[in-house]
């Protein structure tokens, strides 16, 4: 029998979140772009089974984040086939946003569900399990040798379940095996007619890692994916972890945390799938691999590099193991596609927690063109009229968040590549800050190397400065909000930025790779710890939102009323009609 369900927001709630004024639209490749039409008809081919895997794929998401998600979506499209309008609307939210539960641009928790919460384990562990019961079962099952299975339940693709008064947990080949199974078939047909042989190889060493209970299948999907760079074609799954919030709290727990060291557990939190599928743009990648020469240099350049390893080498004599790629997108399902608060410009994968990176894998960044298009020059320049400096506007170039979007991902591979899992709930947070401060600091080095003039680097200072200011005060559970609270409130407290009476922004331009050369140092110090408390401390130190922002903040209100996103991907739905 279906749940009785009702809807969580208001008619009139409805009606504001999804006119086009509060919910902006990112446009995948339309039908008939150049770069489908000069595709290759074999690449073609491969393109259509892409995207329908990813399709496939899309679904786990859903399950992983809300047990009840998929009858939640059925109710609505049952509702909407009767003309209910609010159930279309809600339906076109939940499409959005990928799931009953997300966060506007204002910070504010949207439920589409009516008395459903948001669980800090999602769907990936027991809707009636709370943190304090899941410390105790955990160390009950240590104390009685069950160390295997703890680390089962803690590492970073299992589902968990309740088994009496115990936990087990579920591999994801098990629990998602009929998608799975149909999306390895789809690869494995790309695979047969798509042109790039190195491709091709990967696709079907995904494949296989999609069939099989085994960890070191996907390290070597992982390795080879990492290692593509001259391919027409991009498919990714995505494995990133900041939606649980669950297993990160054992660090919280001073006994457990104790027996998990003493036991060689390492908690890792739970992977949330996410799926791309793109046309890679060659005059693009060409630009971006200008910054691979300069890794080992940037990895010289790291603070306190003697006490940790990189994923990058300081060697110069040794290449850089980091591919890179501007890809044209297709279709963004799963984790990727989620519009929640945002949608991500860019990814720098495996995560240092995957296991290719132990059997001599690489790391990959791609970058998503169309998500970094502005919608609306228009209501950018009235932002700027609206909070920086008259004299600064000259340096504002948007082209230039991309260019410090470069730098960021790159610097995820630089700085220390393991025991930041001690971090636990704050680890995601110091690792981007991490890699914001490293790009900012690193910037005289490569302007120095000629990859930037003397302008564009002002131009980068002035873009992430001015942008870094937000509509709202974030919460915890956002990662890349809460960042750039920190590093405004420590620009403003280091002198290195300032807000006037009037709400403009000042930028001291001297200042800002010193400053963030500083901050840097102390992210990896922290890093460096292994220690809960001391990433709490450097956290909530430095995330306080000051009445300069709010000041910001309100101006910026007034001129963006967006609050969610969708994407629209028409050629996509066009290859999964066919």
């Amino acid at each position: 029998m279906q749940e009785k369900f009702e809807i969580g927001l208001s008619e009139e709630e409805l009606k504001k979140r999804t006119h086009k004024d509060y919910l902006v639209t990112k446009k995948m490749l339309e039908i008939g772009c150049l770069e489908f039409e000069t595709l290759n008809q074999s690449d073609k081919k491969a393109l259509k089974h892409l995207v329908k895997a990813a399709y496939i794929l899309d679904e786990i998401y859903l399950k992983q984040d809300n047990n009840k998600n998929i009858e939640f979506r059925k109710f609505l499209k049952e509702e909407a086939s009767k003309n209910n309008e609010n159930a279309k609307m809600a339906l076109t939210l939940f499409n959005a946003q990928k799931g009953i539960h997300a966060i506007d641009t204002e910070s504010n928790k949207i439920s589409l569900l009516k008395y459903d919460e948001e669980l800090l384990g999602k769907a990936i562990y027991p809707n009636d399990l709370g943190v304090e019961e899941f410390h105790k079962i955990l160390i009950k099952m240590i104390n009685d040798a069950k160390i295997k299975e703890v680390k089962t339940i803690l590492n970073q693709r299992s589902v968990v379940k309740r088994n009496g008064e115990e936990l087990e947990a579920i591999d994801y080949t098990e629990i998602f095996k009929s998608e799975f199974q149909l999306a390895a078939e789809e690869l494995e047909k790309a695979a047969e007619v798509s042109t790039n042989e190195d491709f091709n190889e990967f696709l079907r060493l995904q494949a296989h890692a999609l069939r099989v209970n085994d960890p070191m299948a996907d390290a070597y999907a992982d390795k080879k994916w990492a290692e593509l760079q001259a391919t027409p074609l991009e498919f990714t799954i995505t494995r990133e972890n900041y939606e649980d919030e669950m297993t990160g709290t054992v660090v919280e727990n001073e006994e457990l945390k104790r027996l998990l060291q003493q036991n060689n557990i390492t908690p890792i939190a739970k992977d949330f799938l996410g799926f791309r599928v793109g046309i890679v743009n060659q005059e693009g990648t060409q630009k971006l691999l200008g910054i691979k020469k300069h890794l080992p240099i940037l990895a010289e350049n790291m603070p306190f590099k003697e006490e940790y390893e990189q994923n990058i080498s300081a060697n110069s004599d040794e290449e850089a193991k980091q591919t890179m790629v501007d890809v044209d997108l297709v279709a963004v399902t799963g984790d990727v596609g989620a519009w929640r608060g945002g949608i991500t410009l860019a990814e720098n994968l495996p995560n240092d927690d995957k296991l290719s990176l132990t059997i001599g894998g690489g790391r990959r960044n791609v970058y998503h063109r169309q998500i970094r298009a502005v919608a609306d020059w228009e209501k950018l320049q009235k932002r700027l009229d609206a909070t920086l400096d008259k004299e600064l506007h000259q340096f504002y170039e948007n082209e230039a968040d991309h260019w410090f979007t470069i730098g960021h991902e790159n610097a995820h591979s630089l700085g220390p590549k393991e025991g930041t899992e001690a971090l636990g709930k704050y680890k995601s947070i110091v690792e981007e800050n991490k890699a914001d401060m490293a790009s900012l600091a690193m910037l005289d080095v490569l302007t120095e190397l000629g990859m930037y003039s003397e302008l564009q680097k002002k131009q980068i200072i002035t873009t992430f400065v001015a942008d870094n200011f937000l509509k709202a005060k974030p919460n915890l559970s956002q990662a890349h909000r809460v960042r750039s609270v920190m590093q405004t409130k420590y620009f403003l407290d280091n002198e290195t930025i300032s807000i006037d009476d009037k709400g403009f922004i000042h930028i001291s331009y001297e200042k800002v790779i010193p400053t963030a050369r500083k901050m840097l140092e102390e992210i990896i110090r922290v890093q460096l710890s292994k220690d809960f408390s001391s990433g709490e401390k450097f956290v909530l130190k430095n995330f306080v939102w000051t009445d300069g922002m709010e000041k910001i903040a309100q101006k910026i209100k007034e001129i963006s009323k967006t609050l969610n996103g969708q994407v629209e991907a028409k050629l996509a739905e066009k290859l999964l009609a066919e």
